[in-house]
């Protein structure tokens, strides 16, 4: 656990792209360790199953299917999300869809961010029900 984290509502001040960084994280560790638990696949297999789960075209499809399950307060997290302005340019996937990938990545890591653990457990199992 980290010592002197910040409060929820310094959280909530961050620039969304903030709360991507981390949400990047935290979902590619979940689909790997999903991975990990559930097949026996070699490392490099591993891999490429993770790259086509944690890819912007992919988490812009899982947000849409989990889109309707949202409170209103994480609706608005990943509008902030979908707006913040990001000035990379992606490599292989629409403007559009890394918008989306980037709205996504903002939910996950905002929830992690505030700690709310049962809730991203929550979105978590629901993207690998939906998806």
């Amino acid at each position: 656990m980290i010592k002197n984290a910040k409060t929820e509502q310094e959280i909530k001040l961050m620039n969304p792209l903030i709360w991507a960084y981390i949400g990047d994280c935290i979902y590619e560790l979940h689909i790997r360790e999903k991975l990990v638990q559930e097949t026996n696949l070699k490392p490099h297999e591993l891999h490429l199953r993770a790259i086509k789960k944690v890819k912007a075209q992919a988490q812009a499809k899982t947000l849409e299917k989990i889109y309707e399950y949202l409170t209103e307060e994480e609706k608005d997290i990943v509008r902030r999300g979908r707006n913040a302005q990001n000035h990379h340019l992606p490599k292989n996937a629409s403007v559009e869809e890394y918008m989306y990938s980037t709205a996504f990545e903002s939910l996950i890591g905002y929830l992690y961010l505030i700690k709310n653990e049962k809730r991203l457990e929550e979105i978590l199992d629901l993207c690998d029900t939906l998806a």
